[in-house]
């Protein structure tokens, strides 16, 4: 590992302003489950590392029924993972962080952390624009708001500035008739990044849909939600006919690249797969 200059300020205002003078070579730690492996295989070039951790009011956790969930940048994984809240309100987002990494990346990582990194296959991202999620952003002077889904720019690529720190993830309470779930594909069963992931957010009475909310990972260069397909379902009764057709709908939306890990026609054809079975799952069950 090469030598970098470290830092432990004691305030976001003080955080921000030494990320704003140090620039582009200086990152944030964290979990630092990334960050440190990337480092020490001189993968990622890094001058300064800023730590956070002593930064007060960054893991907080609170759930609210009317409010929502709400948890700060130091929120572990694995506090997420089991937290009855999650599980009880939030099961799409309990199973994609149960999924990533072993239970000793998820003791170390934070959510925020894995959101900031951009990777289109990240496990965490699906669900929470699934549920729309927004990310509150210190920026040095103020707190500002931004929707997860607006979040992205890119392969490892954010909105984010010098100097701006996420400080925490609120999610909106789930209505009464909800229904949530969340297929990761790979090529193994733990330890794998996605080769396709797909969540879905669905609010429904007596079988027809009245909102839904669909995310697909790994199959675009940010994680994107399928609108069109969304659309298709909003105000109809879900049955087998109109899962065919939102399967096809959301292969349409998927403009995924082909690599190691998967054909593009391949990625494609899960997503219409892996969409039919969480709408089903959604909606209470197997369709």
């Amino acid at each position: 590992m090469k030598p970098f200059e470290y830092y432990e300020p004691a305030s976001l205002a003080e955080a921000s302003d030494l990320l704003r003078r140090l620039g582009k070579d200086a990152s944030i730690i964290a979990g630092g489950t990334d960050l440190l492996v990337e480092m020490k295989e001189e993968l990622r070039s890094v001058l300064h590392v800023v730590n956070i951790k002593k930064i007060p009011n960054l893991r907080n956790f609170t759930y609210d029924p009317a409010a929502g969930l709400r948890f700060g940048a130091l929120v572990t994984v694995r506090e997420v993972e089991t937290s009855p809240h999650v599980i009880g309100n939030y099961p799409n987002l309990a199973k994609a962080v149960s999924l990533l990494g072993s239970v000793q990346v998820r003791n170390r990582a934070t959510i925020v952390g894995n959101i900031c990194r951009a990777s289109p296959s990240a496990d965490t991202i699906p669900p929470l624009i699934a549920d729309g999620a927004s990310l509150s952003v210190y920026d040095g002077g103020a707190d500002r708001t931004i929707l997860l889904e607006d979040f992205f720019t890119g392969p490892g690529r954010t909105v984010l500035s010098p100097g701006d720190i996420v400080t925490g993830i609120s999610l909106p309470a789930p209505g009464p008739t909800s229904g949530r779930a969340y297929i990761k594909h790979g090529r193994r069963k733990a330890m794998e990044l996605a080769t396709v992931g797909v969540a879905v957010s669905i609010e429904h009475v007596a079988g027809q849909c009245s909102d839904v909310r669909i995310a697909l990972g790994a199959v675009a260069p940010t994680v994107i939600r399928a609108r069109r397909t969304e659309d298709l379902l909003r105000g109809r009764r879900i049955d087998a006919a109109l899962l065919a057709e939102a399967a096809e709908s959301a292969m349409q939306e998927a403009t995924p690249i082909g690599n190691v890990r998967a054909s593009a026609a391949y990625r494609r054809d899960m997503v219409g797969v892996l969409t039919r079975r969480a709408i089903g799952y959604a909606m209470g069950g197997a369709r």
